[in-house]
């Protein structure tokens, strides 16, 4: 079995973002991944803010950041761009935590005119951390139903991320067959 961190950007812990990074998990752990969630809320407020980078919970983060196979981060979209919450977390984060990893990154927003959030903010995030970030997901927030089973409630849209899931799990398991082979 593969290692699988999900990594929820939301200070809300009813989000949308936090219900479809969620679902995510599920289809993954259908797929036998064993899968690993975490939340910036996890991060007491006081070493976020004070950058103590040698906080238990920042370092437990980080190595199972680190020996993750693969890393699924998902936002919703604050003011064009990921939570400031979120950024106050990766920069506890070491340099090069994402090393070599696949991560899917997946954005929520209130309309299409956040799009390019994925892309302009959140991806070069990812970059800077050594990671791999994939093509990526954005939902606007009208597609999501928290309330539902399955949150998505466009059919092309859950096809869509549904196709990037299974595509992060192929590199997931690819990259875990070579390492362990």
């Amino acid at each position: 079995m593969s290692e699988i961190v999900i990594i929820s950007g939301s200070p809300n812990a009813g989000s949308r973002s936090e219900r479809v990074l969620g679902y995510i998990g599920g289809l993954l752990e259908d797929q036998q991944f064993t899968v690993t969630h975490l939340s910036v809320r996890d991060i007491p407020a006081e070493v976020l803010f004070s950058a103590d980078f040698s906080h238990p919970s920042v370092t437990d983060a980080a190595v199972r950041i680190r020996g993750a196979k693969g890393v699924i981060i998902g936002s919703p979209v604050y003011k064009a761009a990921y939570s400031g919450v979120l950024k106050a977390f990766i920069d506890l984060l070491p340099q090069d935590v994402l090393e070599s990893t696949p991560v899917l990154p997946l954005m929520t927003g209130g309309s299409q005119g956040h799009l390019l959030a994925l892309d302009y903010s959140l991806k070069p995030l990812l970059s800077t951390l050594k990671g791999h970030p994939l093509k990526g997901i954005y939902l606007t927030d009208e597609v999501i139903d928290k309330n539902l089973d399955i949150p998505v409630l466009d059919g092309d849209c859950l096809r869509r991320l549904e196709k990037q899931t299974a595509y992060f799990a192929e590199l997931v398991h690819g990259q875990f067959s070579r390492t362990h082979a």
